[in-house]
């Protein structure tokens, strides 16, 4: 399923085959939380803007409207009207963050929902079966996100419940894929390294769960408030024992320099808030750096957010008429501006991608890593 085309390095370049589609990585997957990029911007859009990989939440879908409303209605894909890959994060990130009310044991989690105050129980099978129905291209193995700093006993045994998870994700992934009426009866694994800040456990949760020989691995709990230095120190502790003919995803990064310091460490899959969050807000992202657009400086400023970008909005709309947009408090504000953002973010891996094929990443990483994150 993942082919090694190239290395530069340790930077890699792939081809990870899906029922949905063929994913060239490095990738970032556009995140739509409930099955739509925030921004208001549809699945018709992914395509004009270079996205390979949707991906949408567990737990949200199962909240709302429900995964088995979702199965009623042929799937993930045919719901949002998406024939590319799709993958599904586990719902455990938003059980750990979003539950204020959550009391954990070997079975799973029993936690409150944020939506309703309605008491949920999720655990491997139930994730599994809520991502079975969605439909998914990836699915992800369901996890507990351990907060950073936590203390060391604690840490030991979180991952080896989440180890022993993992098992029971892949027995019951199994059992739903033989099924006649399965929506993707192809639908894939990944499994999830956790280990806090602790080079050792990290080290020796990536050897264990890289014996289940799964389509995938991800490394999570990372970018949750560790700093940036901290979290490359893990990535490249991981790495080390990752499988070489697996994709490697860290979850929830990041910005463009993440991403090019994260792919400078072996790094192939990648997904973040972050463009369609400050896109919504009028911070915009461009070859020199982070500009805001509601700064004042930009009301006459006929120019595209950025000069050269080949993005539809930068075709056809100015910074100064987009700056008003926003000050005029209109929806298409957002949504220009989260189009540019996500052009902006499949471009760069595309740029990425041949920098690798072309044996000059370390020299795009040396001109883009810094400056990309700046703000102007």
């Amino acid at each position: 399923m993942f082919t090694l085309l190239k290395t530069d390095g340790y930077a890699r370049r792939g081809r990870f085959v899906t029922p949905h589609g063929i994913i060239e990585t490095p990738v970032f997957m556009n995140v739509g939380t409930s099955a739509a990029i925030k921004g208001a911007v549809s699945s018709l859009d992914l395509r004009e803007i270079g996205c390979q990989v949707e991906l949408s939440n567990t737990y949200h879908l199962h909240i709302r409207p429900g995964d088995e409303l979702i199965r009623s209605q042929g799937g993930l894909h045919r719901f949002m009207n998406w024939d590319g890959p799709i993958l599904t994060d586990s719902g455990g990130f938003q059980v750990f963050s979003l539950a204020a009310l959550r009391k954990i044991t070997e079975e799973g989690v029993a936690f409150n929902s944020h939506f309703d105050g309605k008491r949920i129980f999720m655990g491997p099978e139930e994730s599994m079966k809520i991502q079975s129905n969605l439909g998914s291209d990836i699915a992800m193995a369901f996890d507990e996100c351990i907060e950073n700093p936590a203390p060391r006993k604690y840490v030991e045994n979180s991952i080896n419940r989440t180890t022993r998870w993992l098992e029971r994700c892949i027995k019951k992934l199994d059992e739903l894929n033989s099924l006649s009426d399965t929506i993707n009866p192809a639908q894939m694994l990944f499994g999830i390294n956790q280990g806090s800040t602790y080079d050792d456990l990290r080290a020796d949760h990536m050897k264990r769960i890289s014996e289940f020989d799964l389509p995938g691995y991800a490394i999570g709990g990372l970018a949750v408030g560790e700093k940036t230095e901290v979290m490359y120190h893990i990535v490249e502790v991981v790495i080390e024992f990752a499988p070489v003919n697996k994709p490697r995803y860290l979850m929830g990064v990041g910005t463009p320099g993440n991403i090019i310091e994260a792919v400078y460490r072996g790094v192939d899959f990648f997904d973040c808030v972050i463009p369609t969050r400050n896109g919504r807000h009028g911070h915009c992202f461009t070859k020199d750096g982070i500009i805001n657009l509601n700064n004042e400086k930009y009301s006459l400023d006929s120019s595209p957010i950025e000069e050269g970008c080949n993005c539809p909005v930068c075709r056809n709309f100015s910074r100064a008429y987009i700056r008003h947009l926003f000050k005029a408090k209109e929806m298409l504000s957002g949504r220009l501006a989260v189009l540019h953002n996500l052009w902006f973010y499949n471009n760069l891996m595309s740029k990425i991608r041949i920098a690798i094929e072309e044996d000059r990443f370390i020299e795009f990483r040396n001109t883009y890593s810094e400056i990309l994150d700046r703000r102007i």
